[in-house]
């Protein structure tokens, strides 16, 4: 690490939070002898050590985090992981700076709505302490820089890969995909745990493990069929996501994808070329009904009984008539100004069909949302840049994954 004089500060906080830790365990347990095994080790990864303390500090992380699946092995999975990307950086002389770690955590308690203080207690009230969860981010951060370092320059893309990312010249004209998608609701309140179980899924291998993960956390109207879609036009797609979709391998999954109020995930179950050349969209005609509630039982029995009774977009001001004008918002836009989370909802639609998956305010109100037509163009308005962009970050994750299963299989781990 870039050390300076912060460092003598934090090494002193880090030695009395230690210090406190240890007091703690010591209350806790029958005797000292079974707090001295907690800190021996129990798994060893090419020599290096992961004690009883680490896999139970992050198998409560991951508890906290609302992770699916087993927290125990899932923890010693990561730390498994953890040990083979730090020697994988210590050989090419990488680390990060304590002030960098820093502001990963603060961004990472900004993102549940907490100042960092407020998110260091309420971790340590679930039994986390500030050790744990500064391992994690660093870790995180230093596998991104040794990715980077390491795949960069193999992963950009060619004019010709980009363009047909675009789809033009007539490479990729006509593509169709098939996907599965998990769409997990958020709040202010629950952003930290839905952040961590989107995270997980990301890592899922399986269509079986994809498809029982949307079954029970999407909010989405296909998760009553395990987050399966049918094949759609790749066009449909909102731009800046279609070169993402297109660069995932079958049985691939996203990372996560940041919604308003949401975020989304889609597995890839397969690609191919109709034949025909799919249009590409101009402007997108849409309605929103907002309904009070959220996603409660009443009021998607709201929503549903609206849906039996309307045929078209038109139908709707009916419905709304006498409610006030913010309860209906009918717009037509070009796929670009349209927000991701309508935009995405939208690509799975015909003309009259409908979606209750999407919330606004914060989850306390459903928006029943209606496709009402579109109006095809000749040309894709997509930046070379955001493809190029998407592609690069696809490319870096299969690199690394792939290059990670390596490093698992050449190590020595005695413990697993």
């Amino acid at each position: 690490m870039q050390y300076h004089k912060r460092h003598a500060g934090a090494a002193g906080l880090l030695a009395a939070l230690g210090l406190a830790l240890t007091a703690a365990l010591t209350l806790a347990l029958p005797g000292t002898g079974q707090a001295q095994g907690l800190f021996s080790p129990v798994i060893t990864v090419n020599g290096d050590a992961i004690t009883g303390y680490e896999l139970e500090q992050r198998a409560q992380l991951l508890r906290l985090l609302n992770a699916p699946g087993d927290h125990a092995q899932l923890a010693r999975d990561a730390l498994i992981e953890d040990r083979l990307k730090q020697q994988a950086a210590k050989a090419i002389d990488l680390d990060i700076a304590p002030e960098d770690v820093q502001t990963g955590i603060d961004e990472f308690a900004a993102r549940t709505n907490l100042s960092t203080e407020e998110f260091y207690k309420a971790l340590a009230e679930g039994g986390v302490s500030r050790q744990t969860i500064r391992n994690f981010v660093r870790m995180n951060l230093l596998w991104r820089d040794y990715v980077a370092s390491r795949f960069g320059g193999r992963a950009r893309p060619s004019d010709a890969e980009i363009d047909r990312a675009l789809g033009r010249g007539g490479a990729s004209g006509g593509i169709q995909v098939l996907l599965s998608e998990v769409i997990i609701p958020v709040t202010p309140q629950t952003a930290a745990q839905v952040g961590g179980l989107a995270e997980q899924i990301a890592g899922l291998k399986s269509y079986d493990a994809f498809s029982a993960a949307a079954t029970q956390y999407s909010a989405s109207d296909s998760r009553t069929l395990g987050g399966r879609l049918d094949w759609m036009p790749l066009s449909r797609l909102p731009g800046p996501l279609q070169p993402v979709i297109l660069a995932l391998k079958t049985g691939e999954v996203t990372a996560p994808l940041s919604l308003p109020n949401a975020v989304a995930l889609f597995q890839m179950r397969g690609i191919r070329e109709s034949g025909v050349s799919e249009p590409r969209y101009a402007s997108i005609d849409y309605a929103s009904y907002l309904i009070p509630g959220g996603r409660s039982p009443e009021a998607l029995a709201a929503a549903q009984k609206i849906i039996d009774n309307i045929d078209a977009c038109d139908d709707l001001y009916g419905v709304a008539k006498g409610q006030p004008p913010e309860v209906l918002d009918r717009k037509t836009a070009a796929p670009r100004e349209i927000p991701r989370d309508v935009a995405l909802e939208l690509a799975k639609l015909d003309n009259g069909e409908t979606s209750t998956a999407l919330t606004r305010n914060n989850g306390q109100t459903l928006v029943l949302l209606m496709l009402c037509n579109r109006t095809a163009d000749a040309a894709a308005d997509v930046s070379r840049e955001q493809v190029a962009n998407a592609l690069i970050e696809q490319r870096l994750q299969s690199f690394a994954s792939s290059h990670l299963q390596q490093l698992r299989a050449d190590a020595l781990i005695v413990g697993q």
